[in-house]
């Protein structure tokens, strides 16, 4: 077996490689919540208690003198020819170059295409990488990279350092960053930031239905509606994060003030 067929394999922001086919096993995350274990979970889990505060630690250690950041959220599995590959590169860019850093999952598809753009624009990518089955390395434009054991660690992460969230076309991952965010603004546990959804025609489904069928029978409020932010030119997205930080730094309202449209 040659060099060419190790695997790269991280537990936690340790990079293991071996030349050995890597067992299919569960990821940190899934042993933590499986109730279904032996009841050695009793001895394993105060222990567990502190790889999670180290993941903190040292995502704050390495986060802490960042200026205030964007996150950009989206597929993996957009392709480099893709136009959404595009767009997100010239996010990315425009973004550094009006002194954002730029924060991604840190993985390949609409991640790659802002971390690259960022990169390639002189700012700071930055990669937030997460332990998976399917082991996925931070893309190659990455300036500041942290592995993850665990989503919840790194989702604190994503919203403690970002002043706004930028997400394109994604699955279910992409969705559930969505929704989290909103729901944090949305119940006043963050501060308010723009939430922006890139690309009209991929989201006209999801907001037709938030407006027509979640708001017009009171599961959301009218003004729920405007914490989202649609946007699809890029020099749209990158006025929406500059308006909103220029408004927060001079002690005004900086949360959406965009209504939502589909």
């Amino acid at each position: 077996m040659g060099m060419n067929d190790e695997q790269d394999r991280w537990r936690g922001p340790i990079i293991v490689r071996d030349r050995r086919t890597p067992p299919q096993g569960s990821t940190h995350d899934q042993r933590l919540l499986d109730t279904r274990q032996a009841s050695d979970w009793l001895h394993q889990d105060p222990w567990r208690v502190l790889r999670i505060q180290s993941e903190f630690v040292e995502g704050f250690g390495a986060l802490a003198e960042l200026p205030p950041g964007v996150a950009v959220f989206g597929s993996a599995r957009t392709p480099r020819e893709h136009p959404d590959y595009a767009a997100a590169r010239r996010v990315g860019a425009g973004l550094a170059e009006r002194g954002f850093p730029v924060i991604t999952g840190g993985g390949p598809g609409i991640m790659e295409a802002a971390s690259r753009g960022c990169h390639e624009a002189g700012g700071t990518a930055v990669g937030l990488g997460i332990e998976l089955p399917h082991e996925q390395e931070l893309n190659e434009w990455i300036d500041i990279g942290i592995q993850f054991r665990y989503f919840f660690t790194r989702k604190v992460c994503f919203l403690k350092y970002s002043i706004g969230f930028v997400v394109f076309p994604g699955g279910f991952g992409t969705m559930d960053e969505l929704f989290e965010a909103l729901t944090l603004v949305q119940t006043r546990k963050v501060t308010s930031f723009p939430v922006i959804l890139f690309g009209d025609g991929y989201w006209s489904g999801l907001l037709g239905w938030l407006r027509d069928t979640m708001a017009r029978e009171g599961k959301i409020s009218e003004e729920d509606l405007a914490l989202v932010t649609s946007c699809a030119q890029v020099e749209e997205v990158v006025d929406v994060i500059e308006r909103s930080e220029r408004a927060r730094r001079d002690g005004q309202p900086s949360g959406p003030g965009l209504p939502v449209s589909g």
